[in-house]
C-alpha cells in the first residue's frame, strides 16, 4: 500500500467516525423529541380529564336547573 492510498484510507476512516458521532447525536435527539411529544399529549389529556372532573358537579347542577325549568314551563303550558 503506497502512502497516498494509506492517507486516503485514514481520511476516510476519520470521516466515517465523525459521521457515526453525528448520526448518534441525531438518533438521540429524535428519541428525546419522541418522548417529549408523548409527554405533551399525556399532559394535554390529563388536563382535559382533570378539568372535566372538576367541572362535572357544576354541569350536573346546571343540567338539573335546566330540567327543572323545562318541567316548570310544561306545567305552565298545561295550566293554560
Amino acid at each position: 500500500m503506497n502512502p497516498e492510498d494509506r492517507q486516503l484510507l485514514e481520511e476516510t476512516f476519520e470521516l466515517s467516525r465523525e459521521n457515526n458521532k453525528l448520526l448518534k447525536k441525531i438518533h438521540r435527539s429524535a428519541n428525546i423529541a419522541q418522548v417529549m411529544q408523548i409527554m405533551y399529549w399525556l399532559i394535554i389529556l390529563g388536563i382535559t380529564v382533570g378539568a372535566f372532573y372538576f367541572i362535572q358537579p357544576y354541569l350536573e347542577q346546571l343540567l338539573s336547573i335546566y330540567t327543572g325549568v323545562q318541567d316548570g314551563v310544561g306545567k305552565v303550558q298545561d295550566l293554560l
